[in-house]
């Protein structure tokens, strides 16, 4: 493996493991409203780009670090549109008790 590789391959560790936390964080609290859908979908449109790149240069480190970086974001384009639901239940829930609260605590 020459070094131009080697490179290529720590810079994609790199870049792809920065999505983890997030992952991890969006799955262990079941909630993906910090997220912005716009810039899920935007990064996977761009590593899906990147993959096709990496093919047509038949260029391993890029096909391998996308394809796993891909991944992660696909599995947290998913977690925005399956927990992002209930996000939205959830704040339209909190606001209505508040309102009952404020009605509640009124003479």
């Amino acid at each position: 493996m020459q070094l131009v590789d080697v490179i290529g391959f720590v810079a994609g560790l790199f870049t792809t493991t920065s999505n983890l936390p997030q992952v991890i964080k969006t799955y262990r609290t079941r909630s993906a409203a910090d997220l912005s859908l716009r810039m899920v979908v935007t990064l996977t449109a761009g590593l899906v780009l990147w993959e096709v790149y990496g093919v047509l240069r038949n260029d391993t480190p890029i096909i391998v670090t996308n394809a796993a970086g891909l991944s992660l974001v696909l599995a947290l384009l998913v977690m925005k549109l399956k927990f992002g639901r209930a996000d939205k239940a959830k704040y339209a829930r909190d606001i209505l008790e508040a309102q009952v609260d404020v009605k509640a605590s009124k003479p």
